[in-house]
């Protein structure tokens, strides 16, 4: 039982750092993306304000979402394995 505990929190210490990456990675490619779109515009107003109100949109969006699909794929995988595995 110590060893599942083991496995368990280790396994959401290493899924949390693939999240807190793979956020940090995503928002900073779609910060890097508002930037340019503004920068092609030619009446766009502030800069700052533009990136900061699609950041905005972007934190609302499906996109940010399905970044939550990092816990929720490989704990599904592993439970369905031990499932089989065990009773099957």
């Amino acid at each position: 039982m110590i060893a599942l505990l083991r496995f368990v929190i280790l396994g959401f210490v290493a899924l949390s750092v693939v999240y807190i990456s793979l956020s940090l990675y995503s928002r900073a490619v779609r910060r890097e993306r508002l930037k340019r779109e503004w920068d092609q515009e030619a009446d766009a107003g502030e800069r700052d304000a533009f990136v900061r109100a699609g950041l905005e949109e972007y934190d609302r969006s499906l996109r940010r979402k399905l970044i939550l699909g990092v816990y929720i794929v490989p704990i599904t995988v592993i439970g369905t394995i031990i499932y089989v595995i065990n009773y099957t």
